[in-house]
This record gives C-alpha cells, structure tokens and sequence, in this order.
C-alpha cells in the first residue's frame, strides 16, 4: 500500500519537487549512516575486548591442560605402587601365616606326648631349639609387616587425595571449553550484527539512488565505482585461484617425487640404506640445534606461539609418514583442545582443501602466511582479523589428533619453531 501511494505521489510531482524529495531523503540517509556508524564503533570496541578475554582464556586451557597431563601421569605412577606394595604384603602375609600354624600345632602337644613320639629325643630338641629361633625373627617380620601395612595406607590416602585433584582439574579444563565455545558465539554474533547494519544501510542508499532519476551524473559515478571495484574483485579472485592451482601443482609434484623417492630407497642396497639413516640422524641433530639456537636467541617478537599445546611428533626438515620431508610441524595434541592463531592477521582461506581436511590460511605481516591443518571445527570466516593467541577453532573430540603447522614467508617455507623473527634470506630454514 505504501508503495502505491509513494509511486502515486511520484507521478504527480515536478521534477524539481523530485529532485528535492530524494535530496532530502539521502540527506536524512546521511544522518542514519553517521547513527550506525557509532553503533559500529561502540561493536566493535566490544568485539575487541571479547577477542582480548578469548587470548586469556586460551592461555588459561593451555596451563589447565599442562596441569591435567601432570596429574595423570601422577595418578598412574600412584597407582603402580600400591599395586607393588599390596602384592608384596600378601606374600609376607601367606609366609607369616604359614610359620605360625606350625608354631600352635607345637604348642598344642603336651611334654608327655612328646616324649612318647616316634620321633627320637634328640630330634624333638632340634625341632623345638629351630621354633624357638623362629619365634624373634618372626616378631621382626610382623613388625616390618605392621610398617608396610602402614605404608600403604599412606600411599592409599596419597592416591586418593590426587583423584580428587585430578577430577576437579578435568571440571576446570571442561568449564574454560564451555566458557571459550560461548565467547566464541557471541563473537560471531557480534559480527554477523555489524556485517547486517552495514548491508541494510547499503541497501537503503542505493535505493535512494535508484530513485534519483535526474541526477544521472551521480548515478554514473556510482555505477563507475561499482564496475570498477568488482573488477578488482574478480582479479583479486583470479589470482588467488590461481596461486592455489599453483600450490596445488607443487604438492603433488612435490608428492610424486616423495613416492619415486621412497621406492628407489627400497630397492636400494644396506649400503645405501646405512648412508640415509647416518643422513637422518645428522639431519636431526642440526634441528635441534637449531630449535635450542631459537630458544636461546635474543630478540624474538612477543606472542609467538604454536597454534595448539602437545607433543611435536614431526619436526620441520624431518621425513612425516610418506616419507616425504616435512615443510612444517606436526603436533600431537588432546582431543577437543583449542586451536589459537599463532600471531595476528587476516583470514585468507578457511575450508577443505584436496586431502588436507578442514584447514585455515592466515597472513601476517611482512610476508609471513601460517597454513594449518587438522581441524575439527572451524570458528572463523574469510576476511576476519585475528589477534595473537586468539581461538580459531577446535581440535577432534576423539583419539589423538594431529595438527600440521607450515609457517611461510614470501611464499618459502620456514621453520615454525624458529618463529616470525627468522632472518632475510633464510627461506628453507
């Protein structure tokens, strides 16, 4: 009905009365777009305080997780001795019982029986001088008895006591999940609001646009602008594609030489096969050299961090389980940890990709880009800015997942546990 009408008024007015109406409409258009952009502000510095208290809370899992790990290692080893302590007791136990039914069956025979035995007199002395030397070496092992029994409890007590901890240590690291999947919520809510407010203003001034018929050189300009910022869209997205056809390329290339490799190394003599592994280990003592040379070195940028907490089961420069040499780390962590950006960027890629799984590209600056792998759940999107340590995603709920990181700079690998400070030059790590 009301556009009826406003169709209706349209036709009834001047084209100067037209003209007016749709400047004071943009006009008016101008002042709600000043309004949303303030509620686009206040959005936004609530959207960074959440991001902020999301990098706490990571850090906070990671510890809890650290502690949790110590606990059960704890728990086991507890668990272990009272199993030794209570297997050992039960043998002195049976032994102990053993010497004293042999000591009451003597007690209960009178002298005169005794002397009336089979056995002659000086075999029933010899028995009675050999119980009456057992009588203070059995006291002894009673009473190392009552000391182990006592032990035990004390372990027993030791083990309990570290259950406990360790069941309120799994409530904690299950309330901080809970607490991370709900920020992460409200911070996709966040943005999908601030994302629907622009939209919405977007499409009211182009349709104050549309409507000005006789601002033809308005019209013009925008449209210009549209083409031409689509334009670039589309080359953006060309180059992107095409940058991933080349990746694409290189793996698989990389791949197949891997496999020819591998085979040509299975055919190969002892000898040769004595050289790869003299190759290996040096190979592996120059990685960790040079992860202690990162550790010890002065200088490194604040908030460098693997992207998950676990145990590195692949390290960069070693062969992974093709056989092919690993570009990156490969990090064996618990089920449903939460996977953080391991410095601040720009999501530039978030989704399956040929084999990888459920993987997320980020760029940093100065030509750095992180490529990792191995998601259960992805909490990001496209386009997104993420800061240092912030959550991006979840781990699988099961097993012991694995988590592939490859760091990258000006398009060459590098090695992630050396971090973002590596030099000029130093490409392949």
């Amino acid at each position: 009905m009301l556009v009826v009408s406003a169709a209706a008024a349209a036709q009834t007015e001047s084209p100067g009365q037209t003209l007016k109406r749709v400047e004071q409409d943009l006009q008016a258009d101008k002042a709600l777009q000043r309004q949303l952009d303030r509620q686009s502000q206040t959005l936004q510095k609530e959207l960074d305080e959440l991001r902020d208290r999301l990098v706490g809370l990571a850090d906070q899992e990671r510890a809890q997780e650290d502690e949790l790990v110590h606990l059960e290692e704890s728990l086991t080893t507890l668990e272990t001795q009272e199993r030794s302590q209570a297997e050992k007791l039960e043998g002195e136990r049976q032994q102990i019982a053993a010497l004293l039914a042999a000591l009451q069956r003597v007690a209960r025979i009178p002298p005169e029986a005794a002397l009336a035995r089979p056995d002659g007199p000086v075999d029933t002395l010899r028995s009675a001088l050999l119980l009456r030397d057992t009588v203070p070496a059995l006291r002894a092992r009673a009473d190392a008895l009552a000391q182990a029994l006592t032990r035990l409890a004390e372990t027993r007590e030791a083990l309990q006591a570290q259950r406990s901890r360790t069941y309120a240590a799994r409530l904690t690291l299950i309330d901080r999940q809970k607490e991370i999947g709900q920020l992460v919520a409200r911070r996709e809510e966040l943005s999908r609001q601030t994302e629907e407010e622009r939209q919405q203003v977007a499409q009211r001034t182009a349709r104050l646009t549309g409507q000005a018929a006789d601002l033809r050189q308005l019209m013009e300009r925008i449209e210009a602008e549209r083409r031409a910022a689509a334009a670039m869209a589309a080359k953006r997205e060309a180059e992107r594609l095409e940058a991933e056809r080349r990746e694409a390329e290189r793996r698989l290339a990389e791949q197949r030489a891997a496999e020819q490799k591998l085979a040509e190394q299975k055919a190969a003599e002892q000898r040769a096969a004595e050289q790869k592994l003299a190759e290996q280990r040096a190979a592996d003592q120059r990685a960790r050299a040079e992860a202690e040379t990162a550790r010890a070195a002065p200088g490194a940028p604040a908030g460098e961090r693997l992207p998950v907490g676990g145990r590195v089961t692949v390290r960069y420069g070693e062969a992974d389980r093709y056989g092919a040499t690993s570009r990156g780390v490969t990090i064996q962590a618990r089920a449903g940890s939460t996977v953080v950006s391991p410095q601040a960027g720009t999501i530039v890629f978030a989704g399956p990709f040929r084999g990888y799984g459920q993987i997320l590209i980020v760029e940093h600056s100065h030509g750095y880009h992180s490529l990792i792998a191995g998601f259960g759940r992805i909490d990001t999107a496209v386009g997104r800015r993420v800061a240092t340590g912030e959550p991006i995603g979840l781990m699988p709920a099961d097993g012991s997942p694995d988590l592939y990181f490859e760091l990258r700079r000006h398009g060459q690998p590098i090695n992630p546990q050396r971090g973002f400070g590596a030099p000029e030059g130093k490409g392949q790590g």
